[in-house]
């Protein structure tokens, strides 16, 4: 391929508003190209690096038995509905009617459907388990497209699917894609770790994302030196400090006069947060509900809903809170007839400060499983900004991440809401085992960009860059360096090797610029100079220092390179 032939810009300028160096060299080296918010043509070298990336990704997957198929995009919405994904996905979801008003949707993954293929097609045991996978366009309504390829509307995406007959045949299964997933970013080049994640609108009962270390990621994880735990902050466990006293102390109901905050209570009776109970009321349905966690602590609502079963629960509504006589800024579940959740930190602590279900009244030495009962207590909180590991007591940490994998074990949520079932070896019928397995094409491209860049462009990896080699060549005028570039071009071109020739009329500081943006792993420079003594410079992309050597060597050393 000649430069001066390709799809190819470098762009100098840039809008002031993009920050991730992903989205300004995918920009500047014209790699992409938006056409709306969150919506992008692949260019050329980008669409190159991503069939790259695909073809690493469809080895991996037939190598444990994947098989391909593809799914249409646009879904009717009933099957949709029927999973109670139409209302937990909300404005997530793209939603459209066709010229009958037949309501459909255009999916951003793909559970429902093959539910349905596998429910029609596999009706024994003797048939599974069964993997089956796509790489195909998906679309979600992002509600703040930014970065550009880490968080669009429209992406490529591979997921997989898994159909097993019990628990035990699943969890191997999804062992052998978190191996494969991990074969899948050694071979691309990118650094990951596997966290434990929190499972979101698809469901299922366990799911770890894998993510790159990055500080331009928009995910933050929790990390434990010591005894490698990782997970998200929306699923991380921590140690919860203990603050128990050694008795028990009276009860003793005391005035708070416009005291409504956890702060201004400790303030006003000069006690730490820890020594408090904080209440909160919530709404989903036609159930009320209260939540109760220790002062010190926050509640986080992605723990709250798996307790619930739901996302759909909002704060209860001044009118709700006046209909079951709760007064706001001094309420708790004491002597309350509410379904209350408690945080297991209450259990860490005891003789706590509650609100008295009295306007201005707040009640001391409060105990869980004493003056109250919970009819859930278990982990509800938020990571805080200090904790300990709760498996080896050594202090946890954050980092900023990129999620580019995530793997869940669904279960028989979606095969139960389908009847997907199975003949087993006795003759019972019986919901098959499902997890799926996602990885994001584009954004596991961006990832590797920010993982592998400089002030000057990308360092691609060798199994991902558009072409392996850039030949620049200087004073192009000049028909003898002409002719010295076209014969190594043509000399790699027959050798196998994927070569650009930048055969541009342009100065040495274009042209060796323009190499860098482009990222390839080796440039090969061709000058006046370097014609006449038959010799070639060669540096690779990732180091700093060049060498020159003989033309005649040049297959030898690029078959033995480590670029």
């Amino acid at each position: 391929m000649y430069l001066s032939k390709m799809l190819f810009k470098s762009l100098r300028q840039l809008p002031s508003d993009i920050e991730l160096e992903s989205h300004k060299i995918m920009l500047k080296s014209s790699m992409i190209h938006q056409a709306g918010s969150g919506i992008y043509s692949y260019l050329p070298t980008a669409w190159k690096s991503l069939k790259k990336i695909e073809s690493i990704i469809r080895d991996e997957m037939d190598a444990i038995g994947g098989q391909e198929l593809r799914m249409p995009v646009i879904q009717p919405k009933n099957i949709w509905s029927k999973s109670g994904r139409f209302q937990t996905m909300g404005d997530e979801l793209f939603k459209l009617q066709d010229r009958r008003k037949k309501p459909f949707v255009l999916a951003p993954t793909h559970e429902e459907i093959l539910t349905l293929i596998v429910k029609d097609i596999i009706s024994s045991y003797k048939s599974l388990p069964q993997i089956l996978y796509q790489i195909q366009t998906k679309l979600r309504d992002e509600p703040r497209p930014r970065g550009g390829l880490l968080r669009v509307r429209e992406f490529v995406m591979k997921d997989a699917y898994s159909f097993d007959i019990n628990q035990d045949e699943l969890d191997q299964t999804y062992n052998k894609f978190s191996t494969a997933y991990n074969n899948i970013y050694e071979k691309c080049g990118l650094e990951v770790i596997r966290i434990e994640a929190d499972s979101g609108a698809i469901g299922g009962k366990d799911s770890h994302e894998f993510v790159a270390i990055s500080e331009s990621g928009e995910d933050s994880v929790v990390l434990c030196n010591n005894c490698n735990y990782a997970a998200n902050t929306e699923k991380a466990i921590f140690a919860k400090t203990e603050f128990t006293d050694e008795t028990t102390n009276e009860k003793k109901e005391i005035p708070t006069p416009n005291i409504k905050t956890i702060p201004d209570l400790c303030k006003f009776l000069n006690i730490p947060d820890y020594k408090t109970i904080k209440s909160m009321f919530y709404e989903t349905g036609n159930k009320f509900i209260c939540v109760v966690i220790r002062g010190d602590y926050e509640v986080n609502d992605l723990k709250l809903a798996r307790i619930l079963g739901t996302t759909d629960f909002k704060p209860a509504s001044q009118a709700t809170l006046e209909k079951h006589n709760i007064p706001s800024g001094s309420a708790s579940p004491i002597n309350k007839n509410i379904y209350t959740i408690a945080d297991d930190s209450l259990e860490k602590g005891n003789n706590f400060v509650a609100g008295a279900n009295k306007e201005n009244y707040h009640i001391t030495n409060i105990n869980l499983n004493i003056d109250f009962k919970a009819d859930a207590v278990t982990d509800i909180a938020k990571f805080p900004e200090k904790a300990k590991c709760l498996k080896c007591n050594n202090d946890l940490y954050t980092k900023k991440a990129i999620e580019v994998g995530h793997i869940f074990k669904l279960g028989t949520i979606y095969s139960e809401k389908f009847n997907t079932k199975f003949l087993t070896e006795s003759g019972a019928r019986e919901s098959m085992e499902m997890g799926c397995y996602g990885i994001g094409t584009g954004r596991l491209l961006a990832a590797i960009i920010e993982q592998s860049h400089d002030e000057k462009g990308p360092i691609f990896p060798k199994s991902i860059s558009p072409y392996r080699i850039i030949i620049t060549a200087l004073n192009i005028d000049n028909f003898k360096v002409k002719a010295y570039s076209e014969e190594i071009y043509n000399l790699l071109k027959k050798s196998g090797f994927s070569t650009v020739l930048d055969d541009r009329n342009e100065s040495a500081g274009v042209k060796f610029s323009d190499a860098d943006l482009l990222g390839f792993p080796i440039r090969i420079t061709i000058s006046k100079k370097l014609e006449e003594e038959k010799l070639l410079e060669i540096k690779l992309r990732k180091n700093k220092d060049s060498i020159t050597i003989n033309k005649n060597k040049i297959l030898d050393y690029l078959k033995t390179s480590e670029d």
